[in-house]
């Protein structure tokens, strides 16, 4: 009698999350971004948001949480019902925020389900045209000249642009004071201003700034040069190793959201990822559409999260609280 009652729950479950992922979504769904408007991610999570709702002919609404590095708003997603209508649009510093901080609000492994990764990018350093050096040997140089003196930007503590920044001050030898600010566009303001010499930048707003002759391109990450910037080296033409590897977006929801739910999901990115217009305007900007199955991107994620912890071992980077 209880083994036929478990199997009666068992079908009763099974046919409720069938249920689900076919009558997903029919309300308004909302990604939420963790950081300021106007920056990277916000952007992307406009364009693909967009493409999302004509699919699915349902709202989908951006919600900005900036603060903490991203863990404001991946404490919101943690915190939300399981039901696929919430989603985390994060980046990889989701990987990173485990071994950086000493405590954290929710889990990033036990509390989320990985989606699908949404764009795979590399990163452009950029400096400020308020500082002489003009390629990234020569603000290295500077730095070295003038130790603490230099001072450096990134969208957030633990963001991956902080630690690409804080590995290049070890992979160089360099002494550069890290300024954190809340999102991609107040990092940016602030290198413009020339209130930080270095910053590293994600590809669709570095290009905007360097198209717009804001900011000085001085080396990009990644195995191989940047097709829209031919003439700026990547890091290792320079004379510094441990940057082949790029970064990414990727989406998140709630652990127990139903998996028929997650891969509904991870099936309308597939489908927005591979619209003409959308991957046009992506690869415009030197992001390369992705949308793998939620498997492939959680192993990616588990990776990442190793990579970073020997990043912020070897930079000696203290525990946030």
């Amino acid at each position: 009698m209880r083994r036929l009652t478990f199997g009666v729950l068992l079908t009763a479950l099974a046919l409720t999350s069938q249920a689900s992922a076919q009558n997903y979504p029919n309300r308004t769904i909302r990604i939420v971004v963790p950081y300021a408007p106007g920056g990277g991610v916000s952007v992307l999570a406009q364009i693909i948001g967009h493409k999302m709702s004509e699919i699915t002919k349902q709202p989908v609404v951006i919600d900005n949480k900036p603060g903490a590095g991203g863990n404001v708003g991946a404490d919101v997603v943690a915190k939300s019902a399981p039901d696929g209508y919430t989603i985390l649009l994060h980046t990889s510093a989701q990987a990173s925020a485990g071994p950086l901080y000493k405590s954290l609000p929710f889990d990033p492994i036990k509390d989320f389900a990985p989606v699908t990764m949404v764009i795979a990018t590399q990163t452009i350093i950029c400096g400020s045209f308020k500082n002489p050096a003009t390629t990234l040997r020569e603000l290295i140089a500077e730095a070295k000249a003038k130790p603490g003196s230099l001072n450096y930007a990134s969208s957030g503590p633990g963001s991956s642009l902080h630690l690409f920044a804080e590995l290049l001050k070890v992979s160089a030898g360099v002494d550069i004071v890290h300024i954190p600010y809340r999102g991609d566009a107040p990092m940016i303001t602030a290198l413009i201003a020339g209130d930080v010499q270095l910053a590293f930048l994600p590809q669709a707003t570095g290009l905007a700034a360097i198209e717009g002759k804001q900011v000085r391109p001085l080396a990009v990450t990644g195995r191989k040069r940047m097709t829209q910037l031919p003439d700026v080296p990547i890091v290792q033409e320079q004379g510094v190793t441990g940057f082949e590897e790029g970064s990414w977006n990727g989406m998140w929801v709630p652990t127990g959201t139903p998996p028929t739910v997650v891969l509904a999901i991870q099936q309308i990115m597939a489908k927005v990822l591979a619209d003409p217009q959308v991957r046009e305007r992506l690869l415009s900007v030197g992001q390369e559409p992705v949308g793998n199955a939620p498997a492939e991107f959680e192993a990616q994620f588990k990776a990442d999260i190793a990579r970073y912890a020997k990043i912020i071992e070897q930079a000696k980077i203290p525990k946030m609280d």
